[in-house]
């Protein structure tokens, strides 16, 4: 392993916690819907026996890549190079929707794609203003922005990065592209660092404006909506379906859609009905669980994850 390789390493954030959800049958199927590179897939495979099966996804070339070299020898794993929110599709063409002991998805961005310049994630250091998961398809986060209207860059700012000062922030955008076009994420980091009228303690003041972008330009919130709807009817009865939000508005649909889930039908309040009328479709595992305080001392991007998890009823 090169050094550039040691410094994209990524460190699985709650792995013990997530493969525990999982509840792993040995015969199993399972589904890594967020590869990587390879952490939790790799303790999967470690719980799998002979006749076990792991299948994964993931956007990012480079994790595709990753995943052909790792587990180039082995049998039980394949991994399809696309979104999670194909899932249903893939699963129902290799004849499996609906057989699936476990998903596991750990949402967000990986460390390897925050660690390299190249990949433009990163508010820290100068590289590329790309921010696509997948960078061979889909417009990159200069185009939009040296295109975008003033009032979609705020709505953008606002709704996926939680940016109180959105509005100001995306009048700073447009002027400065009107001099010079934007093409480097120091370049807007500064932009949004000057626009910014109150700086938080510990956190770059481009950090929410960085996150709402990034999400926006992968339609992550979209896919996530999608991937959940599908992972149940993918589940086989008693698969259980673990995820690993990193922000507020990621765990906020995850947690709505398993209360939704738990909850079953809605039905009068006052209307007396047996507990199998209420067609409850899954049932919570667990309460949600955060990283300890070892895993945080050892990695400190483990501070915001949370985990939930549910299983079919």
């Amino acid at each position: 392993m090169t050094s550039d390789e040691k410094s994209f390493e990524h460190k699985p954030v709650l792995l013990d916690e997530s493969i525990e959800a999982l509840a792993i049958d040995p015969a199993g199927i399972y589904v890594d819907g967020t590869f990587g590179r390879g952490g939790h897939a790799q303790q999967i495979l470690e719980q799998l026996g002979d006749t076990g099966r792991l299948i994964a996804f993931d956007k990012d070339p480079q994790a595709i890549a990753t995943a052909e070299v790792k587990f180039a020898d082995e049998a039980r794993f394949s991994i399809h190079h696309g979104s999670f929110a194909e899932l249903e599709e893939y699963l129902t063409a290799q004849g499996l929707c609906g057989r699936i002991n476990g998903i596991l998805l750990d949402l967000g961005v990986s460390s390897p794609q925050l660690d390299d310049p190249q990949r433009g994630f990163s508010f820290q250091q100068s590289g590329p203003l790309d921010m696509r998961m997948n960078d061979q398809q889909g417009m990159s986060a200069a185009q939009w922005l040296n295109k975008a209207k003033e009032a979609e860059i705020a709505n953008v700012l606002y709704e996926y990065g939680e940016e109180r000062y959105s509005r100001r922030i995306a009048r700073a955008i447009v002027s400065a592209r009107e001099n010079e076009l934007l093409n480097d994420t120091k370049q807007l980091a500064e932009i949004v660092k000057q626009a910014h009228p109150r700086w938080e303690k510990k956190k770059h003041p481009a950090t929410r404006s960085f996150q709402g972008i990034r999400i926006f330009i992968n339609n992550e919130l979209g896919d996530l909506d999608d991937c959940l709807q599908q992972s149940y009817r993918c589940l086989a009865k008693n698969g259980h379906l673990a995820v690993i939000s990193f922000h507020s508005l990621e765990d906020r649909k995850v947690k709505r859609f398993f209360k939704r889930m738990v909850d079953g039908d809605k039905l009068p309040p006052d209307l007396p009905v047996m507990e199998e009328a209420i067609n409850r479709k899954m049932k919570l595992v667990g309460k949600r669980i955060k990283a300890g305080k070892y895993e945080l001392a050892d990695n400190p991007r483990a501070r915001s994850a949370v985990l939930r998890a549910a299983s079919k009823l």
